[in-house]
C-alpha cells in the first residue's frame, strides 16, 4: 500500500486529507510537474479570456464555444491524471492508461475549437468525424465524473441518453418518437445544446474566475487571518471555538468553491480547539460542516450553482445576490445560536471571564463597529463617485494609484503589529490573541474582496470581470506583500520572506484554482447531458406531468417531493450538478403548479429552493463528503457527524418553504425599511424556531413549548397564512365587467385573473396571472394599457387580441383563452397584526421557563 494511503490521517497536511476524502492521487516525480504545469496553464488560460488584453492586443480573442471546448479540455485531462481508476489504482503515480485516456478525452473536447469554423459553416450536419469523435468524447467524459464525482451522476446521464435512444419502446405516458444516434451525437457533442451548454459556459466565464480567486485569497494568508480574528472575537464566550469555527468557516465560505476543502482548512484547527471545550467529536465536526457548506449560500461570492442562475433565471448576478443575502444571513445567525444553546445544555462556561462584557457593551461596541463599516462605505461611495468624473479619461491610473496608497498604508499599519502566529490546536485556550492586533495585522486581505464587491455592486460588471480585476489585486499582494512587510519592519525579528517566495506563493495559488476547478468542470459538462436530454425529447413535460400526478396538485407535496428528490441525488451528486438536474426538471413544474392554484412563485424563488437543499450534498449521510472529512478530523463516526450536521441544517432546509410562500425574504418589491423590518422579525423567527428544533431556550423545553415556539416562528415568518384564512385576500368580480372593475383601481394595485385555455406548448389547463394596474384615466384605458382586448360568447368572456410587448403578452395571455374570474384587492387589515399575539405567546413561554428556572434555583 503506499504511503498517501497508509499515513495515519492525523499526520496529513490539508491537501493530503482533502485528496484522500475527495479520491485523488498525489504522485511524485515528473507527473507531479506535468500536471502542475497543466493546472497553471488552465489558470492562466482563464484569466487571458477574462481579461481586456485580448481585444486591446488583437490576439487570442475566442467566442464562447471555443473557450468552452479548451476549457473542458483541460478539466479532462486533469481528471485522468489526478483521479485513479478504482480503488486499489496507485496513488503515487499514472499508469501510462490513464494518459493515453486522458489525451485522448482532452483530444475529444478540442475538436470543436479547432474544427469551429468548419462546423459552424455546416449545422446540423454530421460527417464520419464529428461522429466518432462524439462516441468517444461521451463515455470517456462519463468516466471522468465516475472518477471524480463517483457513479451516481454518469448513471442518471446515462438513464437519459438511454431514454433518448429508446423512446418509441417506452411505456404510454414515457413515450416518444425517439431519437437516433447520429443526432443525439450531434446534439450532445457538437452543438451547444448538450454538454458544451450554459451550465459549461457558466463555468468557464464565472466560476472558474471565484475558486481562483477564492485559492489565491487562501493562498496569501486571508484563511488563517479570517480564524484568528473569528477566534479573538468570540473564543472567550460559551462554546467560543464553535462560535469562532462558525464565523471563520463562513468568512472562508465566502471566496473558498468547495465546502470539503473549507471543512479541511479550517477544521484541523478549530475542532479541536472545540472538543478541548468539552463537544463531542461528532457534534465538533458537524458544527464545522453545516457553517462550512453554508458559505455557498452566503453573498457576494456564492457556490458554482449560484453562477448558473443568472442564465437559467435571466436576471444580474448582483440582483441574485440581493434576493440571497436575507435567507444566508438568517441562517448564519441562527447558526450561532445553535451553537449557544448547545454549550448552554453541556454546561459549558466562558473561556476568560476576564474578557467577557456585560450585553450592553457589547451591543454599543457592535454599533459603533457597524456605524465606522457604514461611514466608511459611505466615504468611499461618494468620495469615488466624485473623483471620477474628476480625473476623467486618466480614472483607471489614478483608481490604480489610489489602490496601490491605500494597499501601502494598510501594511504598514500591518509590519507595526506581530505577524500572526501559526496555527496550533494544541495551544491552551487560557490565552486568546488580541482581537485589536489581529485585525491589524491582515487589513490589506480585505482590499481585493471590496474591489471585487465594488465591481459586483456599484460598477455593475459581469461576475467573471468582476473576478478578475479582484484577482489582479491579489496577484499584486502575493507577489509584493512579503517583501513589503520585511523591508517595513522596524524590528527585525520577523522575516517574512523575499519576492522569490511571493512568485511561489502566486504558483502554488495558481495550481490549487485548477485543481479544485476539476471537479465543478467536469460536473456542469456531465450534467449538460442531462438538458441535453430534456430539450431533445422534452421528457420535461412528462415529468411535470408525472409530478403532477404523484403530488395531486397539492403545492407542498410538490415542494416536499422536490426537497426529498433533492436530497436523494445530494447522496451521489455535488452541489453544482444536483442544482443542474433538479432546476431543469422541476423548476418550470413548480411554477405552473403554483399558477394553477393560484400562487403566484417568482422564478428565483424556485431557483433558490432548489439551490438550498442542492448544498445539503455534501451533508446528507451517508454519502456527505464534508461529514466525512470533518470526521477525519475529529476522529469522530462519519455518519453520526453527518446526522447531527443535517440536525442543525433543519434551519436551512425550513427557509426555502418559507420564501417560497412569503417571497418578501427574498426582499421582492420591498422597501428599503421594510427590509430592516423583515430582517429583524425573521432573525428572531428563525431564532425561535432553533430553539425549538433544539429542545432548550432558557431552560429544557418541555414539548407543548416547543409546538408554542414552533407556531409562533411560522406565524412571524409568514402573518399572512392566518389573515388569509379569516379573510380573503381578493374580491371576485364578473370577467364580463373587467373595465368597471379596473375604474376604481389605483396605479399599481394588483389585479388577479384566473384563466383557461390553452398554455404555450397547447396544452388545456387552468392558472392565474398577477398584473399591475396601470396608469389610465378611465377603466377602458387601463384595460388597453395592459394590451388585452375581450369580447363575449355564449356568457364567457374570452380574449381576442394580446398586443405585442404587454403586460398580458409577459404573463402568459393568448388569443382565444377563457377569463374565468377577475379578483382585486379586498380591504382587510395588515398581516403584520398577527405578529401581536405570536409575540404575546412568545412572552407566555419565556414567562413559564423564567418562573420553572427560579424555581429550580429556589430548590437548588
Amino acid at each position: 500500500m503506499d504511503n498517501a494511503i497508509s499515513t495515519p490521517k492525523a499526520d496529513l497536511s490539508a491537501e493530503e486529507l482533502i485528496a484522500q476524502d475527495v479520491g485523488a492521487r498525489l504522485p511524485t516525480g515528473i507527473m507531479e510537474k506535468a500536471i502542475a504545469g497543466l493546472a497553471l496553464f488552465w489558470s492562466l488560460f482563464q484569466l487571458w479570456i477574462a481579461s481586456p488584453l485580448p481585444f486591446i492586443v488583437g490576439f487570442g480573442v475566442l467566442n464562447d464555444t471555443e473557450t468552452r471546448a479548451i476549457h473542458l479540455g483541460f478539466a479532462l485531462l486533469l481528471a485522468f491524471l489526478v483521479f485513479p481508476a478504482f480503488k486499489r489504482s496507485p496513488r503515487d503515480r499514472v499508469p501510462v492508461s490513464d494518459m493515453m485516456l486522458g489525451l485522448v478525452a482532452c483530444a475529444s473536447s478540442l475538436y470543436l475549437f479547432v474544427m469551429y469554423q468548419a462546423l459552424a459553416q455546416r449545422p446540423g450536419s454530421l460527417t464520419t468525424e464529428d461522429f466518432v469523435t462524439a462516441l468517444i468524447g461521451l463515455p470517456l467524459l462519463l468516466e471522468a465524473a465516475r472518477r471524480v464525482l463517483g457513479p451516481a451522476l454518469p448513471v442518471i446521464a446515462l438513464v437519459f441518453i438511454g431514454y433518448s435512444l429508446a423512446g418509441p419502446w417506452m411505456p404510454g405516458l414515457l413515450s416518444h418518437r425517439g431519437v437516433q444516434l447520429d443526432a443525439l451525437a450531434n446534439h450532445q457533442w457538437i452543438t451547444t445544446e448538450g454538454v458544451f451548454g450554459i451550465a459549461l459556459g457558466v463555468s468557464t466565464s464565472f466560476v472558474f474566475l471565484f475558486v481562483l480567486f477564492g485559492a489565491l485569497l487562501e493562498r496569501a494568508g486571508a484563511g488563517h487571518y479570517f480564524i484568528q480574528l473569528a477566534f479573538s472575537l468570540l473564543g472567550h464566550l460559551r462554546g467560543g471555538p464553535a462560535k469562532a469555527a462558525v464565523v471563520a468557516s463562513g468568512l472562508t465560505g465566502l471566496i473558498s468553491g468547495s465546502s470539503i476543502a473549507n471543512v479541511v482548512t479550517t477544521g484541523t484547527f478549530t475542532i479541536p480547539m472545540m472538543r478541548k471545550v468539552g463537544f463531542s467529536p461528532e457534534k465538533a465536526g458537524a458544527v464545522e460542516v453545516a457553517s462550512s457548506v453554508n458559505g455557498q449560500i452566503m453573498p457576494p461570492v456564492m457556490g458554482a450553482a449560484a453562477f448558473l442562475m443568472v442564465e437559467y433565471v435571466g436576471i444580474p448576478y448582483v440582483e441574485i445576490i440581493k434576493h440571497a443575502f436575507l435567507p444566508a444571513a438568517i441562517s448564519y445567525i441562527a447558526l450561532l445560536y445553535i451553537v449557544h444553546l448547545e454549550a448552554l445544555k453541556l454546561g459549558m462556561q466562558p473561556i476568560d471571564a476576564a474578557r467577557s462584557k456585560p450585553w450592553l457593551a457589547r451591543l454599543t461596541g457592535f454599533a459603533f463597529g457597524a456605524a465606522l463599516v457604514s461611514g466608511l462605505s459611505m466615504a468611499v461611495y461618494y468620495g469615488l463617485g466624485w473623483l471620477k468624473p474628476a480625473l476623467g479619461e486618466f480614472v483607471l491610473p489614478g483608481m490604480a494609484m489610489i489602490l496601490a496608497v491605500v494597499y501601502l498604508g494598510l501594511l504598514k499599519v500591518a509590519a507595526s503589529n506581530d505577524p500572526l502566529p501559526a496555527e496550533d490546536p494544541d495551544a491552551p485556550l487560557d490565552q486568546l490573541p488580541d482581537t485589536r492586533a489581529v485585525l491589524l495585522s491582515g487589513l490589506h486581505y480585505l482590499l481585493p474582496v471590496v474591489v471585487l464587491v465594488w465591481c459586483l455592486m456599484v460598477e455593475r460588471l459581469s461576475p467573471g470581470l468582476s473576478a478578475f480585476w479582484g484577482s489582479m489585486i491579489l496577484v499584486v499582494i502575493v507577489l509584493t506583500q512579503r517583501p513589503l512587510l520585511s523591508w517595513m519592519r522596524n524590528d527585525n525579528k520577523h522575516d517574512h520572506g523575499t519576492f522569490k517566495d511571493g512568485i511561489i506563493d502566486l504558483r502554488e495559488g495558481l495550481i490549487a484554482g485548477a485543481r479544485n476547478m476539476i471537479g465543478i468542470g467536469i460536473a456542469t459538462a456531465t450534467a449538460g447531458i442531462i438538458v441535453g436530454a430534456v430539450s431533445q425529447t422534452g421528457v420535461g413535460l412528462v415529468l411535470a406531468d408525472l409530478v403532477e400526478m404523484l403530488s395531486m396538485g397539492n403545492l407542498l407535496l410538490m415542494l416536499m417531493l422536490t426537497a426529498l428528490l433533492s436530497l436523494i441525488l445530494g447522496m451521489g451528486l455535488p452541489t453544482t450538478a444536483n442544482y443542474i438536474v433538479v432546476s431543469s426538471l422541476l423548476a418550470p413544474v413548480i411554477v405552473t403548479l403554483g399558477q394553477q392554484h393560484g400562487l403566484i412563485v417568482p422564478l428565483i424563488a424556485v431557483h433558490l429552493f432548489v439551490f438550498y437543499f442542492g448544498i445539503m450534498a455534501d451533508v446528507t449521510p451517508p454519502v456527505g463528503l464534508a461529514s466525512f472529512a470533518a470526521a477525519a478530523v475529529s476522529k469522530g463516526d462519519p455518519i453520526k457527524t453527518g446526522l447531527t450536521a443535517f440536525y442543525y441544517s433543519l434551519r436551512t432546509a425550513a427557509l426555502p418553504f418559507l420564501f417560497i410562500f412569503n417571497t418578501d425574504l427574498l426582499l421582492i418589491d420591498v422597501s428599503v425599511g421594510q427590509g430592516i423590518v423583515i430582517f429583524i422579525v425573521s432573525t428572531i423567527a428563525m431564532l425561535i424556531f432553533a430553539s425549538a428544533t433544539q429542545g432548550w431556550f432558557l431552560t429544557r423545553n418541555r414539548w407543548y413549548e416547543n409546538v408554542l415556539l414552533l407556531l409562533v416562528a411560522f406565524t412571524l415568518f409568514r402573518p399572512g397564512y392566518w389573515v388569509d384564512l379569516a379573510i380573503d385576500p381578493y374580491e371576485s368580480s364578473n370577467p364580463a365587467q373587467l373595465v368597471q372593475t379596473l375604474e376604481p383601481l389605483d396605479e399599481g394595485s394588483i389585479l388577479r385573473m384566473r384563466i383557461s385555455g390553452e398554455d404555450a406548448v397547447g396544452k388545456m389547463r387552468e392558472f392565474s396571472v398577477l398584473m399591475e394596474v396601470p396608469a389610465g384615466e378611465t377603466g377602458q384605458d387601463k384595460l388597453d394599457a395592459l394590451g388585452i382586448e375581450t369580447y363575449q360568447q355564449d356568457g364567457q368572456t374570452l380574449i381576442d387580441i394580446v398586443s405585442f410587448a404587454s403586460p398580458a403578452e409577459a404573463v402568459g395571455l393568448q388569443f382565444d383563452q377563457q377569463i374565468v374570474d377577475v379578483r382585486t384587492p379586498a380591504e382587510r387589515f395588515r398581516k403584520e397584526w398577527m405578529w401581536i399575539p405570536a409575540l404575546l405567546l412568545f412572552g407566555l413561554v419565556v414567562w413559564m421557563q423564567r418562573r420553572r428556572v427560579s424555581l429550580s434555583a429556589v430548590a437548588a
